[in-house]
């Protein structure tokens, strides 16, 4: 059955979001997970992944003696130098894009750092090698780069970092929820790990993990779903989908269940795509305990970055609607209390060119910069910033391509670290990491 066609299968069945089933499969099941000892306390690490590709260049600008050679190399696309007021990243010598007021405000108190020029390498390099060094597998490509990013692995990858995170601490928690849960529709390859599952769940603007009909009728067709599940056709790779399947109903009834008596949220989230599958993961986190939880990792997304016309309007309303997104999510942990327990961080395949294209917009490039957010974050600036110069030392073309000065391991493992993973299990999870010094950031 066509994965889109099982997601709506499910759907009319139970209302429930499915699993990650296309990547699972050959797997057929799950694994013990690594030993290690349960972890005190609660820890989420909450991935907002920017499809097509961010334009980072006006994310983070500089603000300083450097935005004239930004401003030079931008041309048509520059913000201007008016709307990025020093205040806006405090004295770092950089800004915000002007509609992340909130982002900035959260700055302006120590719990965001931004990260430079991050991208997938498979070693260190600089242009000067760029020649003699093995380069990431197809660069510039949307559907490569995503894997690469989701999987720390620059030649794709079957797992995502975030899945094999799961899998060294998922003895850390007390249910057998599984400790991934994606809310923006798709099929993460972030949280498919070698041991662990991801869930699929909906967010609140599309009405999942909710039941329909009446008491009766529903558990009538669970029944009937659940016989069709278990029903032994005698093939592994049919056995092996119905397995995920049973696997998926099982994780709603446990999540249905806890977010009845869930709290109600204390803010209004924004009535956006992104905004929802943020209410909805502080939903969930809200329940960690009923849940036995006290490891979780969360992926959602936002998509319309890919902007090849237009870039300084559509960018604009994307940073605002990613900004009003974050900014309610950490009003609602700060009002919980619960801030220090959560670090949100950004992804997104690869940057845009420096310089404009003839239909003012920007095209695909390489390094890029992020944003990390929380409690837990030690604030300030991270990573080298590049020279805006094209056709410059941080040039791998002649359009400002940034050849990354973090590696995506570098990134992944400084969460991963603050999430309770050791030096030694990072390396593991992380196999190209020891080729990248320091191998953690100190961002939390």
């Amino acid at each position: 059955m066509h994965t889109r066609n099982r997601r709506e299968f499910l759907k009319g069945c139970c209302a429930l979001g499915a699993a990650g089933m296309a990547s699972q499969l050959t797997r057929l099941g799950m694994v013990t997970a690594h030993a290690q000892s349960p972890a005190p306390g609660y820890k989420a690490l909450v991935c907002v992944f920017l499809f097509g590709g961010n334009d980072s260049n006006n994310m983070i600008v500089p603000i300083d003696s450097r935005y004239g050679a930004y401003a030079t190399m931008r041309g048509a696309v520059a913000l201007g130098q008016a709307a990025l007021t020093p205040t806006a990243a405090g004295g770092s010598g950089y800004a915000f894009h002007p509609s992340m007021t909130n982002v900035a405000r959260l700055y302006g108190l120590n719990r965001v750092a931004p990260v430079f020029n991050v991208g997938t390498l498979v070693q260190p390099t600089s242009k000067a090698a760029l020649g003699q060094t093995s380069l990431p597998r197809n660069l510039y490509s949307h559907s490569d780069q995503t894997q690469q990013w989701q999987s720390s692995d620059p030649t794709g990858g079957a797992t995502g970092w975030g899945g094999r995170i799961n899998d060294f601490a998922l003895a850390s928690n007390a249910g057998t929820l599984p400790p991934g849960i994606t809310v923006n529709g798709g099929n993460a390859l972030f949280l498919a790990g070698n041991d662990t599952l991801g869930t699929n769940v909906s967010n609140l603007s599309s009405g999942g993990l909710k039941r329909f009909g009446d008491g009766t009728a529903m558990n009538n067709r669970l029944a009937s779903l659940q016989r069709v599940l278990t029903f032994d056709s005698g093939l592994k790779l049919v056995g092996a989908a119905n397995g995920v399947l049973v696997d998926s109903v099982q994780s709603m009834q446990q999540i249905n269940a806890a977010l009845n008596g869930a709290p109600p949220l204390p803010v209004t989230f924004p009535n956006s795509g992104l905004g929802q599958q943020l209410a909805q993961v502080a939903r969930i986190m809200s329940v960690h305990g009923t849940l036995g939880m006290n490891r979780q990792i969360f992926f959602a997304g936002m998509g319309g970055f890919d902007n090849h016309e237009n870039l300084v309007a559509s960018h604009a309303g994307l940073m605002a609607s990613l900004d009003a997104a974050v900014g309610a999510f950490f009003a609602c942990m700060d009002a919980r209390g619960t801030a220090n327990e959560v670090t949100l961080f950004t992804e997104s395949e690869f940057n845009r060119t420096g310089d404009a294209n003839a239909n003012v917009g920007t095209d695909h490039a390489w390094g890029s910069h992020q944003i990390v957010v929380g409690g837990g974050v030690n604030g300030g600036t991270y990573g080298t910033f590049p020279q805006h110069l094209l056709r410059g030392p941080d040039d791998a073309g002649d359009r400002g391509y940034w050849i990354p000065t973090t590696a995506i391991d570098q990134y992944a493992a400084t969460l991963g670290g603050w999430f309770g993973v050791s030096d030694m299990d990072l390396n593991t999870i992380f196999p190209n990491l020891p080729r990248f010094a320091p191998q953690r950031l100190g961002f939390v």
